[in-house]
Formats: C-alpha cells, structure tokens, sequence
C-alpha cells in the first residue's frame, strides 16, 4: 500500500504546487491574491497572514488561489484597483497562468532526475532472473522443457550475438513455432539448448515466439550531467505520450461511452481515462516494481495534468493564456463573460469525464498484471 500512498500524497502535491505556481508567480508581479485554499466546500481550518487567507476545506479535490480581478463577474475594491489581474499588462498575465503549468514539468524533471541519478534505472541484462515453469494453458514453457536454470547467460540465438536483453527477445518473438538453438553461459561453461518456441498472440493480433524467462535487472545510475539530459528526455518522451493520450481520450469519448454502454473491453482499454481511485491502485501495484516505477508514475501524471491545463480552452490555464494573448494583439480588454457558455461545457466534459472515470475504476480496476 505504500504506492498508494505516495500516490496520495503525490496528487495531493500537485495540486498545491500547481496553485502554487499561480500564487507566488502573482505576488512576484505585483498583483493581490486573497485566498489560498486546499479542497473546496466549507471551509475547515484557515488563518491569515497579511492580506492572504490560508487554508483547508471539506472536499479534498483540488485546490485554488484566488487573485483579484481574474474573474470576469468579481467587483473589485476601489482600494485594489492597479494590483488586480485584468489590469496587468500581458507579460505579468502570461506568467501568472502558466507559472501552474510550468510547476508540473518541474516537478516531473526533478522526479525523474531523482529516480536516475539516485535511485537508478533498471536495466535488463543477458542473465536469466528466473524462469516460467508452464504457459497460461497448463503446458510446459520452452524454456522448463530445455532446462533453462536461473544465473544462465544468454550468449547467441541462431547464431546472432546477444549484446541486449530487448535483442534477445526480438529474435525470440521473430521466430514463433520455431526451433532455435540458444548457446548458454553456465558458470563458465557453454551449454546449448535447441527449444521450439511458444507461439503467443500479441495486443494487435501478431503471433510471436515465447520462451518462458524472465531477465535479471541491475541498477544503473547516472551521473549528474547525463541525469539531468535522461530526466529532459524522460520529459519530452512524457509530453508527446501526454499529449497522443490526450487527444485519443477527447476524440474517443463518445465511443468510450458506447463501449461502456456495450461492455466492449479492448475498446474500453484504448480511451479509458484514470481517476484519482486508478491511479492510487496502479501506484499500490507498482510498489512490487520499486519506489523509482511509482515516483516515475507521479511524473507522468504531472506531465500529463500539465498538458491538460495548457489547452487553450477557457477556464484552463492554457484558455486564459490565450485570452491574455487576443487582448495583447486586438489591443483591447476581452469580454471574458461572452466565454462563459464554453467555460461551462468544459467543466460539464471534465465532470462527465471524471464521473466515468470513477466508476470505470471501480467496475473494471486498472491492473498492471
């Protein structure tokens, strides 16, 4: 349970780093911000410093900063007129709404940083960890039947040098049905086994060869200046995986509904999005996977909330950027409340998105297994 709970803990801090971002980013500009809250509903505990109010409410789902002026209905104090959001020129407003945005890729760099050059990264090597004694249907694997031991080294199959693990199973997978002469390292001694392989189907319907073994892992750690470019790495990779997922889950709502409604699994397991309840039970899995699997999961979630809040549809982050942007270039004040028909059919999208997500989560678990 200790993935879940840091987990937990990881979306908890998210949402205060994101606001945040909002918060500090807007007191460094010069503008007023009057509430910092986590949670919403009625409020819990608060206290004031300043001209700020702190403080936690009863419905832990989220958080929110609240800085004068930045929205369209609030009237505003004479007495704060000059510091409030609407009368920032576009650099300050730029910075205020995506300072949340840039806290999520911040915290997922330094997470993933700290899983490279600290905890280090699992590689796969040539050695065999252990080994599958009988497939799904009850039959023996290759592997048990040619008496494949934990410690083996793989050297070569067919004749092809095995430098990699990823090589070892590509040439396995290329090959279903088969038979294959592997050449072993056993404690100094080459020994040669010839298995016909397993044929097994893989998720887009290709056969492919199995063997039955699972490889040995040794931690690889990175120095500090190849850490930070495997942690920028990590990021982009993130962002294009966030961004593809991103655009399959809003494009495929509709068929996700009707697959919902059909129960059609495989279609449900392209779009399915993840509630707080998913993310907290895949964390609880990857526990078994080590402490680096379950930080790089809150990584990912980040860059994934980031890529979210960038899209340039008000109320995101990403909407009031480009309403700043539009004031910026028309060189006029926007009516912000001839937005507020989108405004309500995102939250409605996000609350219909959440609820299905929450309940999917709660009739067909996600499971790393």
């Amino acid at each position: 349970m200790t993935g879940g709970l840091i987990v937990i803990f990881g979306i908890i801090a998210m949402v205060m780093i994101h606001e945040g971002g909002h918060f500090v980013a807007a007191k460094a500009v010069g503008m007023k911000a009057t509430e910092f809250f986590f949670g919403f509903g009625p409020k819990i505990w608060s206290t004031r410093r300043g001209e700020t109010e702190y403080g936690i409410k009863a419905i832990p789902l989220g958080g929110y900063v609240r800085i004068v002026g930045m929205n369209p209905y609030e009237e505003v104090d004479p007495a704060d007129f000059g510091r409030t959001y609407r009368e920032q020129p576009f650099r300050a407003k730029a910075i205020v709404v995506l300072a949340g945005v840039a806290s999520h890729f911040v915290v997922a760099f330094l997470l993933f940083l700290f899983v490279a050059s600290v905890l280090g990264v699992s590689v796969s090597t040539t050695a065999v960890e252990s080994v599958q004694t009988a497939l799904e249907n009850g039959t023996p694997t290759p592997a048990s039947l040619v008496d494949i031991r934990p410690g083996d080294r793989v050297v070569s199959i067919d004749g092809v040098v095995t430098e990699t693990w990823l090589q070892a199973v590509d040439l396995i997978a290329a090959n279903p049905g088969e038979s294959v002469a592997i050449v072993l390292d056993r404690s100094g001694t080459q020994v040669t086994v010839n298995p016909t392989l397993a044929s097994i189907e893989d998720d887009e319907g290709n056969d492919r060869g199995y063997l039955g073994v699972r490889s040995a892992t040794v931690k690889d750690r990175a120095g500090p200046i190849e850490g930070i470019g495997d942690a920028g790495t990590a990021v982009g990779e993130a962002t294009v995986a966030s961004a593809t997922g991103l655009w399959r889950m809003v494009s495929g709502f509709g068929g996700l509904v009707e697959a919902v409604i059909s129960g059609d699994a495989d279609k449900i397991s392209e779009t399915r999005p993840a509630s707080p309840i998913g993310l907290v039970r895949i964390g609880a899995e990857t526990q078994e996977l080590g402490l680096g699997f379950t930080l790089e999961l809150v990584a990912l979630v980040n860059v994934f909330v980031g890529i979210f809040n960038v899209i340039p549809i008000y109320p995101l982050d990403g909407g009031h950027f480009a309403v700043a942007l539009y004031e910026k270039v028309r060189g006029r004040p926007a009516d912000v409340r001839k937005l507020a028909p989108v405004a309500a059919a995102v939250v409605i999208f996000m609350v219909l998105l959440g609820v299905l997500a929450i309940y999917l989560d709660i009739a067909s678990p996600f499971s790393l297994q």
